[in-house]
């Protein structure tokens, strides 16, 4: 038991006793020579390995080559390599300023056209529902002007993007919107737009879609538009007043017709449309932080700027115009 309490005793004893027992048994000495043969060269190739630093998921190898300074000395890596990833600045013009390739232009005079109803007018209508409502001879003799005029109709990205990045736009540009989602868009504009060649504009309610109110475009209608060129855009869940109303409403809202609109047809709406043209700044607040681009209102008008993409004003098409004062409401602005 004396060498149990004597460490260097114990190992040494047990050192022996390996040794003699491995002495005592060829197979097992074979054994134990070979395992410390491959220990042996393991260890010799480690030491021999060339040593390189080790770069952690997240750094970078420098890999630039050291630049040569004026008077002939090599500047470190990390200069070198601040010098390679260096942003250009701009150049100066003579006034001063920096000048880019591509100015951005502050406004655009690009009409956009405010329709509602076009279709056949129901008995017995009133003054609102008869200014709202283009017949459907009219809105085609109008397309043909459009055509024949020589006007492109775009989308309000195509004005946001020429505005916002500079993106061209064609020449005598023109937009057509169509609000509150009514069924003949589906049933009468959406087909004449196909002949014609052209997108639309349609700022929908997302209530009607829900429970396919008659009179209103279902999601799978929106859902064909859509996948055919249509631009299918937020016009609120509900055609009420946003004014004055409390935050948690106005995201219910905003938000809440961007998400179904995106559900249904697998593209985000940009733009709103206030109804009934009511808004305040709680409302642009509100839109802006959804990730909105910009807003149309009932206000007359066809020049936007960039600063007012949230107040973008139009022209209302009329029921009672006629093909005369249509395009009379557009060399207004030509």
């Amino acid at each position: 038991m004396a060498m149990y309490r004597n460490p260097r005793l114990f190992i040494r004893t047990l050192f022996v006793r390996r040794t003699l027992f491995v002495r005592s048994h060829p197979a097992i000495r074979f054994r134990v020579v070979r395992l410390t043969s491959c220990v042996l060269a393991l260890a010799i190739g480690l030491v021999l390995l060339p040593t390189r630093s080790v770069h952690s998921r997240w750094d970078v190898p420098q890999t630039v080559e050291p630049v040569t300074g004026a008077h002939g000395s090599s500047l470190s890596a990390s200069s070198s390599a601040k010098m390679a990833v260096a942003t250009p600045m701009p150049e100066v013009a003579p006034g001063g300023e920096a000048s880019t390739s591509v100015p951005l232009p502050d406004q655009a005079r690009v009409p956009i056209l405010m329709y509602h109803y076009v279709s056949e007018l129901p008995p017995n209508p009133d003054r609102y529902r008869r200014a709202l409502t283009v017949l459907p001879e009219n809105f085609e003799a109008q397309l043909q002007h459009l055509a024949d005029a020589g006007y492109h109709p775009v989308t309000l990205t195509d004005l946001y993007l020429y505005l916002a990045e500079g993106y061209p736009l064609p020449e005598k540009p023109i937009i057509l919107t169509f609000d509150d989602g009514y069924s003949d868009a589906y049933e009468v504009v959406f087909p004449l737009l196909l002949d014609f060649g052209f997108p639309g504009t349609f700022f929908v309610l997302a209530t009607p879609a829900h429970f396919e109110s008659p009179g209103y475009l279902t999601w799978a209608q929106m859902k064909e538009m859509s996948d055919a060129g249509m631009d299918i855009q937020a016009h609120g869940r509900d055609h009420v007043d946003l004014r004055g109303r409390s935050y948690d409403y106005l995201v219910y809202q905003i938000r809440g017709i961007q998400e179904a609109v995106y559900y249904h047809t697998g593209h985000l709406p940009r733009f709103f449309c206030y109804p009934s043209g009511q808004y305040d700044a709680s409302v642009i607040a509100v839109l802006k932080s959804a990730g909105y681009w910009g807003a149309v209102t009932t206000q007359w008008g066809a020049t936007h700027a960039r600063e007012r993409l949230f107040e973008m004003p139009r022209v209302r098409v009329q029921g009672h115009d006629t093909l005369e004062s249509f395009v009379d409401k557009l060399e207004d602005w030509d």
